[in-house]
């Protein structure tokens, strides 16, 4: 088994002596990166983000900002990353010679001032900079930019009619990538100035030619430290025959879960289990009859690859917390937490989804419905993992994702909604409404269904069905919102379902 090591801005580096635990964020810091910054230590403030090259959606590489607090350093055995200190030119002695392009932004529009967050939002921006499939624009921000620093006062007006939408730039700059970075001192407006500023990357920009060539390859990983050891199989066949010997690991995609069990509970394991690169879990397949989406396949992954085909996916994923988060988050690993509120599997009912659960004695498809039993309880037997999630074609027509939560984005919902329904000549002819939030477990809301189901789609059959949403599921209070705001909020989601189908046909 060749040693663990991790490429960092183009040099090989050695993990061991690290602990099974060790995250890259401890990884990079006890080697003298300390732009590399610990916030919240749960994914949340972006502080710590990293680049990590990984296979690519129009490209054969992409550089894809993860949260370097919650990935064990082993995770990324035999990939490469790039730290803040990594982007700028450097000479032969490693002394840098010139700012990146987003680096230089950031600094002649002001967008630092204590800097301790500086590093994680530059990580963050120059992951969208070398996105693709950004917008053609970049060149007229190019040259905005080259004016900006000869006078730094001459910013682009983000309030202007220059782009589409206040959350994207002239330049095609998505704002959602910096949604999972936090700053509590400069003010988010020169750091946007700075992102819609940027402009393409110059031909001869070395991490925009890395694109062009296939990342590493996942490699199989067997670590042991103490009485701790971190494995990455080479296959499904044999991560399934080792969870059967060793049913007590923990399974872990993109540890958005598992690392903030680490961080913040101190909480370890005598053996994780890494599948995030199993080919037989990263498949995306579209048949005649049905979708499958591999269950390792990160949701930025799945949203890209999608590109809107599945409507309720598509309004789901800007609501799932950060683009850091969806950056290495998967479904996967949302559905095997076994959350009731997690944002996915509400959605996923609504679409009639089931689930591909592979063991050591073959596969079997479980109806989403069926899967959980109880609070973070599911049929999924012991040494058994999800392959794939399928989501049987047709697709409903009239589709909703509802997120009630304190903040529009990166949040924890009080109460998650999603609705699918089939409404031909006025008549509901199939409805299914996954609920979160609201009980134990996800749920569907199986008696408003039947009491939508062969009745005209009117204000009276509405209001009806919404007095029956309101008593669906065991809504409880705590600290998010009272069982009496979540049941309200049920019905409320119904009638404002109906009043956007009503805008859509009267428009």
């Amino acid at each position: 088994m060749v040693a663990a090591r991790i490429t960092v801005n183009g040099k090989e580096t050695p993990i061991a002596p690290a602990a099974a635990h060790t995250t890259v964020l401890d990884f990079l810091r006890d080697r003298g990166l300390t732009g590399t910054k610990e916030g919240c230590a749960e994914g949340e403030c972006g502080a710590c983000s990293v680049l990590v090259a990984r296979p690519g959606v129009n490209k054969p590489t992409d550089w894809v900002a993860v949260n370097a607090c919650l990935v064990p350093a082993l995770a990324l055995d035999g990939q490469e990353v790039v730290t803040s200190e990594g982007l700028a030119t450097v000479d032969a002695s490693g002394a840098a010679t010139a700012l990146h392009p987003v680096q230089q932004e950031m600094a002649v529009r002001g967008g630092s001032q204590c800097g301790y967050c500086t590093p994680g939002f530059i990580c963050s921006m120059a992951s969208e900079y070398y996105r693709p499939d950004r917008c053609a624009h970049a060149d007229t921000a190019a040259d905005t930019a080259a004016d900006t620093v000869a006078d730094p006062a001459h910013a682009i007006d983000s309030d202007s009619d220059s782009h589409a939408d206040s959350e994207h730039g002239p330049n095609g700059f998505d704002l959602h990538a910096l949604s999972g970075n936090l700053c509590r001192c400069t003010g988010y407006r020169p750091i946007r100035d700075a992102a819609f500023a940027v402009g393409a990357p110059a031909e001869d920009d070395a991490l925009a030619q890395r694109r062009e060539q296939s990342p590493p390859e996942a490699v199989a990983t067997e670590y042991t430290r103490g009485d701790s050891a971190f494995l990455r199989p080479g296959t499904l066949a044999e991560t399934v025959r080792l969870l059967r010997e060793r049913p007590e690991a923990v399974v872990v995609a993109g540890s958005t879960d598992w690392g903030v069990e680490v961080n913040i509970r101190s909480r370890r394991a005598g053996c994780v289990v890494a599948v995030d690169r199993l080919p037989e879990l990263r498949e995306l397949r579209v048949e005649s009859d049905h979708i499958e989406i591999g269950a390792a396949q990160t949701l930025t992954e799945i949203e890209r690859r999608l590109d809107g085909s599945v409507p309720l996916l598509a309004e789901l994923f800007p609501q799932f917390a950060s683009r850091l988060i969806r950056n290495s988050a998967t479904l996967g690993g949302n559905l095997g937490t076994g959350s009731p509120i997690g944002d996915s599997p509400p959605v996923l009912l609504a679409l009639e989804a089931s689930l591909l659960l592979a063991g050591a004695d073959g596969e079997r498809e479980v109806p989403l419905a069926e899967y959980f039993t109880g609070y973070r309880q599911s049929v999924r037997r012991p040494g058994e993992l999800i392959r794939a999630v399928r989501v049987p074609l047709p697709l409903s027509p009239v589709t909703a994702f509802h997120k009630i939560a304190k903040r529009r984005f990166d949040d924890i919902s009080s109460v998650a909604v999603a609705f699918a329904l089939d409404i031909e000549d006025g008549i509901v002819r199939k409805a299914r409404i996954g609920l979160g939030g609201v009980a134990a477990t996800p749920i569907r809301a199986l008696t408003t269904e039947a009491a939508l189901e062969g009745k005209a789609w009117t204000a009276e059959t509405v209001e009806a069905a919404a007095r029956v949403l309101r008593a669906e599921g065991t809504p409880m209070d705590d600290h998010r919102a009272s069982a009496l705001y979540r049941s309200a909020m049920l019905g409320q989601s119904l009638n404002k379902l109906y009043a956007q189908t009503t805008e859509a046909v009267s428009s």
